[in-house]
């Protein structure tokens, strides 16, 4: 752990010496790495789409023979919701606030289940994991929850600890019906892009790891497993960012 963030250091400060960024070949960068995001977040949920299919949906608007409408529908509101997060982060001093959660999670699920879009959970939640059925907070609970996530966010740096922690309480809170993931980490990445950080994407080959280190977290366990795994993958995203940039 000690290597890979003295890696992230000193891949940040390379990053930094590269700017100000050609903002012709950032456009194209973040445009490539929206639509990884896109793809890998929502394939972490069990999305179909490949890679290739997530782009011809994003770019031309086109229909995959054989996969259901929701699988489209997802694509196009996670990219909506990413660009979005692009946009937010510019207004760097401006105190992240309760409805703004609400709205990424609205973005999120905005085709797709647009019944829920920025609504809290009126379910009572759960989720089978190794160790047995992990129960989330009642819906009666979620409202003061998420305030405080709310305060904490708005003094919280924008650094890659805040931003793991961030979106571990939100998936501990597991505020909404569906989308608590999507949101999570679309969350996470607004306060790395913030810090001036790459969006990191948790990759469907990473999903049996992501998901046990956070069922550790929330067992009790520590947050060391969840924490090393982010880290890991800030590192490459870092790395890829500054190999490409610097050509």
């Amino acid at each position: 752990m000690t290597e890979t963030l003295q890696a992230v250091a000193a891949l940040k400060e390379r990053l930094d010496k590269l700017r100000p960024l050609s903002q012709e070949a950032l456009a194209k960068l973040e445009h490539y790495y929206d639509i990884e995001l896109t793809y890998s977040s929502n394939a972490i949920e069990g999305n179909t789409l490949s890679p290739v299919e997530t782009t011809l949906v994003i770019e031309q608007g086109v229909t995959i023979g054989g996969k259901p409408l929701k699988d489209h529908l997802e694509a196009l509101d996670h990219y909506d919701a990413i660009r979005y997060v692009r946009e937010l982060a510019r207004e760097n001093d401006t105190p992240l606030l309760e409805s703004d959660l609400r709205n990424l999670h609205s973005l999120i699920v905005r085709r797709s289940r647009p019944e829920i879009a920025g609504r809290y959970a009126d379910l009572r939640l759960y989720v089978r994991t190794e160790t047995g059925q992990h129960v989330f907070p009642s819906p009666v609970e979620i409202p003061a929850l998420m305030s405080d996530l709310a305060v904490w966010l708005r003094t919280a740096p924008d650094t890659p600890a805040s931003a793991f922690t961030a979106h571990r309480r939100l998936v501990e809170i597991h505020p909404f019906n569906d989308g608590n993931g999507r949101t999570a980490r679309i969350l996470m990445n607004l306060i790395l892009i913030r810090g001036g950080f790459p969006p990191v994407a948790v990759r469907p080959e990473d999903r049996l790891a992501y998901m046990r280190a956070i069922q550790r977290a929330q067992a009790g366990l520590g947050t060391e497993s969840f924490d090393s795994l982010m880290y890991e993958r800030l590192e490459a995203t870092l790395r890829e960012y500054v190999n490409t940039l610097a050509g």
